[in-house]
């Protein structure tokens, strides 16, 4: 009978209590019942090393953190996931429990907390290698270690590395690995030509340069980025980033302060494209209304108090292109956000919807599969700020009004898109700007 009970109360390769056989045969247990979900939707930041403030590996320590867990996702909180799965688009790597879970873990607790038969467990996760695609191509690291300050506002800093390419690369995946992810927010990447970064540089004695948010100025281009949690990926076959000959690799990273000193020195590892490339990765994005051109400034005015306020941007495709991954931005005082695409024939989808904006959680949401979009779609954002004195992560109190600016203290509303152009066959050369004449001719 016990073995039958056992069987009934499996779903989905999680222990779900259904109520058959005693109480004691139904009630969860950690080996069996918990540690497969803690597995696969926990331990990639709950464990040594990695951004979540404690590991949940073993029967102690989630049974002194059961309550929590129980709490926090029931409210939806963990795994850290924002972007509704309800719609038509589906993202990758969505950090979202399956049905059931939920409650098996309520169960868990609600039962005592037990820890069951060890050899119910499955085995320990392997982790393998630190880079989550294998060893990179290229490695990429500062030369000096940042030192953190224990205690202060969070800071943003800019990292120059002349990556030593004597030929162009094409880059189909990147990952991010930081020293002290526990300080680590988020990770930026672009790439410079120009030589721009390297004089900021110079210009501050520490390592890198502090920046407001960007670069400081606009790089030549953008090689993707990271944040808690993000899984690294390869690009679809045939599609890539660029990265020319001589350039310097731009590692924005930034730092929120844990009480303690950290040393941070951020390492990219690149994966190179093993197969003829035919399209680059561009991207692009969706902005409220242009304020003013000189200094180039968009037109976002959230009253104090508001507790609703509405901001939107449109723009229209002007060319066949496929969707890969969409970035929504604000800031601290960001509620909803809302970005539709609305074809020509009339027909509609809606690329990201997220109910409960949180800055610390700012994703990259990569499709599943490459979207179609037709010339003449038309791109629609639309987001609401609470900077009523009700908002706990309002930076200022009292509220004041906020306007556009690159400080967390100021607002955003920005929707990013990664996307390939459907006229472009580049057949693995480089990209019409970084091509050499020689290069045109022999077309």
């Amino acid at each position: 009978m016990r073995r039958i009970a056992r069987a009934v109360c499996r779903f989905g390769g999680l222990a779900v209590c259904l109520g058959a056989g005693s109480a004691s045969a139904a009630a969860p247990t950690y080996h069996r019942d918990v540690a497969p979900i803690l597995q696969k939707h926990c331990q990639d930041c709950h464990r040594p090393g990695q951004v979540a403030p404690f590991a949940l590996l073993t029967f102690e320590q989630a049974s002194k953190r059961a309550h929590d867990i129980v709490r926090v996702t029931a409210e939806g909180r963990m795994p850290p996931w924002h972007a509704s799965v309800e719609g038509s688009v589906r993202f990758r790597d969505a950090r979202v429990l399956p049905a059931g879970a939920a409650a098996v873990l309520s169960s868990w607790v609600e039962g005592g907390v037990l820890e069951g038969d060890p050899g119910d467990a499955p085995a320990p996760r392997n982790f393998g290698s630190e880079w989550g695609l294998g060893a990179p191509d290229l490695v990429l690291r500062s030369g000096e270690m940042y030192q953190v300050p224990a205690e202060g506002p969070d800071e943003t800093r800019v990292f120059v590395i002349p990556t030593g390419l004597t030929e162009g690369r094409w880059v189909q995946g990147i990952d991010f690995r930081p020293t002290a992810p526990k300080v680590v927010h988020h990770v930026l990447a672009a790439f410079d030509t120009s030589g721009r970064a390297r004089q900021l540089d110079a210009r501050d004695p520490m390592p890198g340069y502090r920046t407001a948010g960007g670069y400081g100025f606009w790089p030549a281009g953008e090689m993707d980025g990271w944040a808690p949690g993000k899984a690294p990926h390869r690009l679809p076959d045939g599609v890539a980033r660029y990265l020319p000959a001589g350039s310097d690799l731009l590692v924005q990273v930034h730092y929120h302060k844990s009480g303690k000193v950290e040393a941070d020195a951020t390492a990219v590892g690149l994966y190179f494209a093993r197969a003829p490339v035919d399209k680059q990765l561009h991207a692009t994005g969706v902005f409220p209304p242009v304020k003013n051109l000189l200094p180039l400034r968009w037109n976002l005015r959230i009253p104090a108090g508001a507790a609703d306020h509405e901001v939107t941007g449109e723009d229209v495709i002007r060319q066949d292109i496929h969707i890969v991954a969409v970035i929504p931005h604000m800031h601290w005082l960001g509620k909803d956000f809302l970005l539709n695409a609305e074809r020509p024939d009339g027909s509609a989808t809606t690329l990201v919807k997220i109910d409960r904006w949180d800055f610390n959680w700012q994703e990259t949401y990569d499709l599943a599969e490459p979207l179609a979009l037709s010339k003449g779609t038309t791109l629609r954002m639309r987001a609401h700020f609470d900077n009523s004195p009700a908002n706990a992560v309002n930076p200022s109190r009292p509220p004041v009004e906020v306007r556009w600016g690159e400080q967390t203290t100021d607002e955003m509303c920005i929707a990013f898109l990664h996307f390939t152009r459907d006229d472009e066959h580049l057949a693995g050369r480089p990209p019409a700007r970084f091509r050499q004449p020689k290069e045109d001719s022999g077309r």
